[in-house]
């Protein structure tokens, strides 16, 4: 099924006094000045803050900014309560928490919210795993609530927090004594139903996805684990040199008509503006750069064609499709799914490709594979319009590698914008640099 819609302008970018406001903000949550807020945070269960470190920070612009510190402690003198009356687990033996402190707004009735100020703008802070909008993370990170819920008679024997976007999601694995590995995701509140329901729809239509257990059962959906291994693999071992790229293409192309029901999300490139800022606090001594790379993509989508709406996966990259051999055994990371455009499927997927050996320098044939598959996607969509948008995921990508705890992580970060710029041929190919197949052409009409 496919409908045609008028184009889509990106969204703007935040207005410069919020850009700035936010830029005030990332340096004050890597700052000494953060420490202040959580030490009094912490003291409501009774225990005193000896050391902390900023574990990782979370930028959306236009929204805010959220640190997660890693909090050493004293011993209680008094066991007490985070407020609201929400038990935490201090206790004498515990010597080490998480915090979170965000300047985003949160629901008003979240529990464990311990409100603060900063020059910047109020502060929401709770200890995990009492994330304000995440309702479900202390069912999911519990293991007598994991046992109950998702146990079926069998004994727990590891649970290991797979990802957390603080107030987003959360992916928690659990692992039992019968050697099943089952994956709670934890969303927001009321979205559970929304995800498993995603699940089954591609299941019926003979989509190879993980299957939900059983029913969401307080925001948590149980998964089993999908079978093979991560297309990152093959990627990293020969550039996936024997799997055939036209199977990623036809594997879109048979899901389902019902996707075209959900609600559209916006893509990689509809956020541009915003991406753009976020690479610019992060790397303010290339904003020019940046700048230039935004303009350049702005200035050249009205001149391509994007395409027909039709059912999109809408995060389609290497991590999250499993291969057994040559085979797409499993789709996973579905929470997208819904009407949008074939090209902004394929560009997601390239512009990860991309930026690989930025990621991890093992990935010497991540440039042979993205002109491999480019070659291969071209086919099937506008080839300017999978170039400029694959250019702007890869420079969506230019932020995520901040990390307060590594050294050197604006190399990481310089090193995707540079990926990014070499798709548009800003400057040469090399080793670790992706090169765009210039002799590819434009889709028959």
């Amino acid at each position: 099924m496919a409908v045609d819609l008028p184009p889509q302008a990106p969204r703007a970018a935040p207005s410069p006094s919020t850009a700035q406001l936010e830029a005030k903000q990332l340096a004050f949550m890597e700052s000494y000045d953060a420490h202040s807020p959580i030490s009094v945070a912490v003291q409501h269960t009774g225990v005193y803050a000896t050391s902390i470190h900023l574990e990782s920070l979370q930028h959306r612009p236009g929204a805010g900014v959220t640190g997660i510190y890693r909090v050493a402690t004293a011993r209680p003198v008094v066991p007490r309560h985070w407020p609201s009356g929400v038990y935490t687990e201090t206790s004498d033996h515990v010597d080490e928490l998480y915090v979170g402190m965000t300047t985003e707004s949160v629901p008003a009735d979240a529990d464990g919210i311990v409100h603060s100020h900063s020059p910047y703008g109020r502060l929401a802070i709770w200890q995990h795993p009492l994330d304000p909008c995440l309702p479900g993370l202390r069912l999911a990170t519990d293991p007598a609530s994991v046992v109950e819920h998702w146990g079926a008679g069998r004994r727990l024997v590891a649970l290991e927090t797979i990802s957390y976007r603080p107030l987003r999601r959360a992916v928690i694995a659990a692992d039992f004594d019968d050697g099943t590995r089952l994956y709670l995701k934890v969303l927001r509140a009321g979205r559970a139903r929304d995800l498993d329901a995603r699940h089954r729809m591609l299941l019926d239509a003979g989509i190879p996805a993980p299957r939900p257990v059983r029913e969401p059962v307080g925001d948590v959906v149980a998964l089993q684990e999908g079978a093979g291994e991560s297309l990152a693999e093959q990627l990293l071992a020969d550039g996936g040199a024997a799997v055939d790229p036209s199977r990623f293409v036809q594997l879109l192309d048979a899901m389902p008509a019902a996707v075209m029901t959900l609600p559209a999300r916006d893509a990689w490139t509809d956020r541009l503006p915003a991406y753009a800022s976020a690479a610019v606090s992060a790397l303010p001594y290339c904003a020019d750069r940046i700048r230039r790379l935004e303009r350049a993509i702005m200035e050249g989508l009205p001149l391509t064609q994007r395409g027909p709406v039709v059912p999109t996966h809408g995060d389609f990259y290497e991590a999250n499709v499993l291969m057994q051999e040559e085979t797409i055994s499993c789709l996973l990371d579905v929470d997208s799914l819904g009407p949008g455009h074939r090209v902004d499927d394929l560009a997601c997927f390239l512009g990860h490709v991309a930026v690989l050996p930025a990621v991890d320098s093992r990935y010497v044939h991540a440039p042979a594979a993205l002109d491999r598959f480019a070659r291969v996607f071209a086919q099937a969509v506008d080839p300017q319009a999978l170039r400029l948008r694959a250019a702007s995921v890869a420079l969506s990508l230019v932020a995520g590698a901040r990390d307060s705890r590594r050294d050197g992580w604006e190399a990481q970060a310089e090193h995707r914008l540079t990926c990014a710029e070499a798709l548009l041929g800003f400057v040469s190919a090399g080793p670790a640099l992706p090169q765009w197949p210039d002799d590819i052409r434009r889709p028959a009409p």
